[in-house]
């Protein structure tokens, strides 16, 4: 475990159980709650927050906090893409508020070109473009 992690709890491996089987899914703290609720898991949802927050520490998630109005997503990534250093961007419709996660070679060019030529580091991890799913999108065609 990465320095300054606490000891292993129960709630901690329900939690982590449950991500697990979700690999590049993003949920909410609620969603994680009312899972557990349903299992018949005794667990408070402080308790749900505390945890999460502490996955994140240790790197096993990642946080998303896509706009003020939303609550924070969080997505399991144990040994994946986020700790090789690959870029990860997201797309989210204004429409049905679907979250689309994006690994694009293309976009990585957008982060060289704004660091070498404006000097600016965009961080990929809370980089959310806004627009209509292609769902969305053929729903108005019709």
């Amino acid at each position: 475990m990465p320095a300054g992690s606490t000891y292993k709890t129960k709630q901690r491996d329900i939690i982590l159980k449950y991500f697990e089987k979700k690999p590049g899914v993003h949920i909410t703290a609620a969603d994680v709650y009312e899972h557990l609720k349903s299992k018949g898991e005794s667990i408070g949802q402080a308790t749900v927050y505390r945890q999460l927050e502490k996955l994140v520490d240790d790197g096993l998630l990642n946080k998303y906090i896509m706009d003020a109005s939303a609550p924070a997503c969080f997505e399991y990534i144990g040994m994946s893409a986020h700790k090789s250093g690959k870029t990860c961007f997201h797309c989210k419709c204004e429409k049905c508020g679907k979250l689309i996660h994006l690994q694009c070679d293309e976009l990585n060019e957008i982060g060289h070109h704004l660091l070498s030529d404006h000097g600016f580091k965009l961080n990929p991890l809370r980089t959310v473009f806004y627009g209509v799913c292609e769902e969305c999108c053929e729903k108005d065609e019709l």
